[in-house]
């Protein structure tokens, strides 16, 4: 063995990492030891790799995923690479402001309550635009079917206000749509039965009053018999967010 060449515990101690994330990076092909004792498997390490381990050390604490940093070690666009791990940083740095505002109300007013009423929709013919969203993305994915819809419909008057459609049941990927009413459309939009209820305020604290209206749905023993609808009954292009009104409708199942 070449007297350059450090064994695991001494390259642990001056990159400043524990021996076993030094054998978990080897693992991931991430930094593998110039030599690997083949009867011990002991490792040994060049000391010009301590660059490396070092910087795997800076990126991880600032919470750059290990694929990030092994297309940067690789030099594989290291630029690119750090700007989209900045751009989910600065997504989730949003989600967080909204939710910490949710809490905010919650805190303000307590467990979200809301005036439901129980009302009859007809069917209608409508225009529509889905894609699949995960809950983190549904807020931009429900806006890109906003764009899709407007785009499709090419400065036609619309038939009443855009309506979302969002699934009860959660899973990990789901189908997220937006119609908006069309005496030629080629989807009918179910009528029938619905609680209903009124939210004031940015769409990202619509789940509070869509909270409240489940709540409601549950305390008077009613069954939900579909997807939970957003009607926009404000442009967001020219209303404030604090006075956005959404009507929220779930469609109940009928009462024997």
């Amino acid at each position: 063995m070449s007297e350059d060449l450090l064994p695991i515990g001494r390259f642990a101690r001056l990159c400043r990492l524990s021996v076993k994330q030094l054998r978990h990076y080897d693992e991931l092909g991430l930094l593998v030891p110039a030599r690997t004792d083949p009867d011990s498997g002991y490792r040994y390490y060049r000391p010009d790799q301590a660059r490396d381990a070092l910087s795997i050390g800076l990126l991880r604490s600032l919470d750059v995923p290990l694929p990030a940093i092994g297309r940067v070690l690789a030099g594989d666009d290291p630029a690119a690479a750090l700007a989209e791990v900045r751009d989910r940083m600065e997504a989730d740095l949003e989600r967080r402001r909204r939710a910490l505002a949710s809490l905010d109300r919650v805190l303000a007013g307590g467990l979200p309550t809301a005036a439901v009423a129980v009302t009859r929709e007809p069917a209608r013919r409508v225009v529509a635009v889905r894609d699949v969203a995960t809950v983190p993305t549904v807020a931009a994915v429900t806006s890109r079917c906003v764009a899709r819809l407007l785009g499709l419909l090419d400065g036609a008057p619309l038939d009443g206000p855009l309506v979302g459609l969002f699934p009860l049941d959660l899973a990990d990927e789901f189908t997220v749509g937006v119609v908006a009413g069309d005496r030629d459309g080629d989807e009918v939009l179910p009528g029938g039965t619905f609680a209903a209820a009124t939210h004031t305020g940015p769409y990202d604290q619509i789940p509070l009053t869509a909270h409240a209206l489940l709540a409601w749905c549950g305390d008077h023993g009613r069954t939900p018999a579909g997807a939970l609808r957003e009607v926009y009954l404000s442009d967001p292009r020219t209303t404030p967010p604090e006075r956005l009104v959404t009507q929220l409708m779930i469609p109940l199942e009928e009462a024997p």
